[in-house]
């Protein structure tokens, strides 16, 4: 009978791992409905609903780029040609290069998204309910990584039971069946997780997806700069149609 000490684990790493995505797919339902209502997202908001604080630091850069104030080299540095910013954001990136006016982008980036002016972001948007506050951050995504790990640890113990001898009067069929429970029970939250709560996000509120997915549809299809930094928020450098700036980003994070 030992491989019912293999099957009291599986059976409590599953009801653990699934109660806490139950949990906080409740919370994150019971958002109120209305909240960001006729709220318009700035780029840096939706940059950080998307992506977090690198993500803002990201289109900061590119933005800065673009208006040829920053020089993004494909060899991963970063060079002020203008030092004046225009907000906070940009007075970041700067202050992160440096008075030697030229840094790699990686400890740039790092910098400006623990800037102040990206923490002041944050409050604001939690403030308003579109982000996921900090101390909550293992939501709805969180879980269904948990339940994800929950469903293989099932899987191996399963495994592991079979592989060991068993009484003849046990049918190894029976045997998979029991483990076979608790293995159903998460991908069943998941398959459910998946159909209610996708997209998960690590940073948006459900008032923030939705606010999010609104910008993406109502963004205008002209290749303008405005659409053009908005695809660099929401998806991030690797939308850039510059192979030489996704080449900067690329190459820093590889030195």
């Amino acid at each position: 009978m030992f491989w019912v000490l293999l099957l009291l684990p599986a059976w409590a790493v599953a009801g653990v791992a699934c109660s806490r995505l139950c949990l906080a797919a409740v919370r994150s339902a019971s958002v109120d409905a209305d909240v960001g209502e006729g709220h318009e997202l700035t780029l840096y908001e939706a940059a950080f609903l998307s992506g977090g604080p690198g993500r803002v630091a990201e289109l900061t850069l590119v933005s800065m780029a673009r208006q040829r104030r920053l020089l993004l080299a494909h060899t991963g540095w970063a060079t002020v040609v203008d030092p004046r910013g225009r907000d906070e954001m940009e007075r970041s990136v700067i202050g992160a290069i440096g008075p030697e006016g030229q840094s790699r982008i990686t400890p740039v980036r790092a910098a400006a998204a623990g800037a102040d002016a990206v923490r002041g972001l944050a409050d604001r948007l939690t403030g308003a309910g579109l982000a996921v506050p900090d101390g909550a951050r293992t939501t709805v995504a969180a879980g269904v990584r948990q339940v994800r790990g929950a469903a293989l640890t099932v899987l191996a113990l399963g495994l592991a039971a079979l592989l060991l001898p068993v009484p003849s009067d046990m049918p190894r069929l029976l045997m998979a069946a029991w483990f076979g429970l608790p293995l159903a029970l998460t991908l069943s939250c998941l398959a459910l997780a998946r159909i209610e709560a996708h997209p998960y996000s690590r940073w948006a509120s459900p008032a923030g997806q939705r606010l999010l997915a609104a910008l993406t549809r109502h963004t205008p299809a002209a290749a303008d700069d405005r659409t053009y930094l908005t695809s660099i928020a929401v998806r991030g450098v690797h939308a850039a149609a510059e192979p030489e700036l996704r080449a900067a980003f690329a190459h820093g994070d590889r030195a």
